[in-house]
This record gives structure tokens, sequence and C-alpha cells, in this order.
């Protein structure tokens, strides 16, 4: 793919094509620096020495900047999905004024566009509700599943049922928004999953939290070992009906490199060096000199001495 200059073009359907990115931070979407850090944290932690196996998920997507940052971290003989509604219409009256009020530019080519900017392939796109997604996804086989859909409690719920399903053991299952004031029935759901549900929190930074179907000790202990090697990050320790929950806050995180795009924005040419200037008449006191006798020549050079005194 080529970089698109920022100019007006159109699709053959006459609607305006998205520009292509030619940084991340074009990127339009919410992910802070420090969930970038834990991202890559938790990622590289699976994809180590004796790392199992297993698959990446995303449930909403919007324009592609969390899933452009994920896609980095699919082994080979994995697969990565992505289930977003982009611009289907939504399937009940309050999902659609949810979507026509938070996402009205989200459409399934700028996340295309988006993702193709820094990725050779796309993923595994499910265009649907993402309740659609046990019947998509194979049971227990991701080992990551990123949560950013619908911010209705009762989607919320059909979400956090849905990770249980097709999460692998040990799995990372991490809930954006789960305690932002503009989405309560996000905290709702998430919540009550923690106390009756059976997911057991890891972490919590200021936009998501992070957990598992599973023991999170083994989590805990190594993530507490790496936090005490980074200043950029403070983090405490809370107790939650007897269980110990991570919290960390940015001291100015430092996250890992930005994805780089396929094909770079082309650099401007350098300047043409300055032509040198010549001084009128020149050409032709050479002239001159090589063909008046130097008796002449001497005569005409001490004149124009006097004359410039």
């Amino acid at each position: 793919m080529s970089h698109v200059p920022q100019a007006s073009v159109t699709t053959p359907d006459g609607e305006p094509a998205p520009l292509v990115p030619t940084t991340y931070s074009e990127v339009k979407g919410w992910f802070s620096a420090y969930d970038q850090v834990l991202f890559d944290w938790f990622l590289t932690r699976q994809n180590g020495v004796g790392g199992r196996p297993g698959d990446l998920l995303e449930l909403g997507a919007f324009l592609g900047k969390s899933a452009i940052f994920l896609g980095r971290y699919v082994r080979p003989g994995e697969e990565f999905t992505v289930c977003d509604l982009f611009d289907s219409p939504a399937a009940d009256d309050f999902n659609v004024a949810e979507n026509r009020s938070s996402y009205p530019t989200l459409t399934r080519r700028g996340f295309e566009t988006n993702y193709l900017a820094f990725h050779e392939a796309l993923p595994t796109l499910v265009q649907a509700p993402t309740s659609v997604v046990p019947g998509r996804v194979e049971p227990a086989s991701c080992r990551f599943v990123h949560v950013d859909a619908s911010h209705l409690y009762e989607h919320v719920v059909t979400d956090i049922e849905s990770s249980r399903l097709v999460a692998d053991a040990d799995a990372v299952v991490v809930f954006d928004d789960y305690r932002s004031e503009h989405c309560p029935g996000v905290a709702a759901a998430v919540w009550t999953a923690v106390v009756t549900g059976g997911l057991h929190p890891i972490c919590v930074s200021a936009s998501k939290l992070y957990a598992t179907w599973d023991d999170p000790a083994p989590h805990q202990a190594a993530l507490l070992a790496w936090l005490e090697e980074r200043a950029d990050l403070w983090h405490g320790v809370d107790v939650i009906d007897g269980r110990p929950v991570v919290r960390i806050g940015d001291q100015g995180a430092v996250p890992p490199p930005p994805p780089e795009p396929l094909h770079p924005a082309p650099q401007p040419a350098p300047a043409p060096a300055p032509a040198a200037v010549r001084r009128p008449g020149a050409r032709w006191r050479r002239l001159a000199k090589d063909l008046l006798p130097p008796v002449v020549t001497r005569a005409i050079v001490a004149r124009n001495r006097r004359r410039r005194r």
C-alpha cells in the first residue's frame, strides 16, 4: 500500500476515502502510554521462552489503535480475531443511540486502512454484534482478550461470558472503562463478575482492569517483580474480598517503540546547492587578460585600482 497524500480522495461509490496514517500517533483512538507498557509486558511474557501458543481476540476496535498494537505479538500459527459492528446497524435502539453518539466516524474501511498501513494482512474480522463471538472463536483458544465494545450493561455481561468461554487456561482478559463515569454499565458488569462470577483481577490501571479466569497469583508475582524496576510506574496492592489487586499509576511511563508504518511518508528531496554567483563582466575580464598585450592589461588593472580607492 502506497502513501496517500492529504488530498481529496474518493472511493468508487463516491465516499471520501480514509487517509492512510504515516505514524502510529495519527491513528485515532484511546490507548494510554502506560496501558501500552502493560500490554507489552503481558504479551511479551506470553511470547517468551516456554510460553504456550494461543490466539488473540479484541471485542470492539474503533479505528484500530489497540488492534494495530496487538497485531505485533501474533506468532506464526496463531489467529488474531477482531469483532466490531463497524458501520453495520446495531441490533437494538439503545445500541444505535450509543454508536451514533460515541462512534459516529467508525467504518470498516477506516479500520482496514489504518491496520494495513502497519501490517501486511488484516486480522480475522467479524463484522457483527460481539454476542456472536462464541460461535466464531474456538472455545478455550485465546491467551489474550481485550474487551472494549459496548458500554451497555447487558452487552458487557455477554462479552464477559464470551471471554470466559474462549479464554485458554491462564489467559489474560482486559476490560476497558471498568471505572469510567460515562459508562457505569461496564463497572457494574465487571465488578459483579469479580465478586460473584469467578473473574480474578490481576491489576488495574486508570482505564483498564487486567484479569484472568484462572489463578492470578503467578501473574501478580511476576508483575510486582517487574514493577520494582520501573521508575516510570508507581504501584500498590489493595485487597478486595481477601484477594490482592495490584494498582498501577503513571509516572511518565515510557511506552515501547510504536508500530512502524510499512510505507513511511516520503521525505522531501534535499534542496539543490545554490549556483555560483558570477560578477558582471567577469567573463570579459578573463578574455581581456588572455588576448591583450601585458602592458595594456597592467594599465587597465592599475586604473581600476585607482577608481576603487
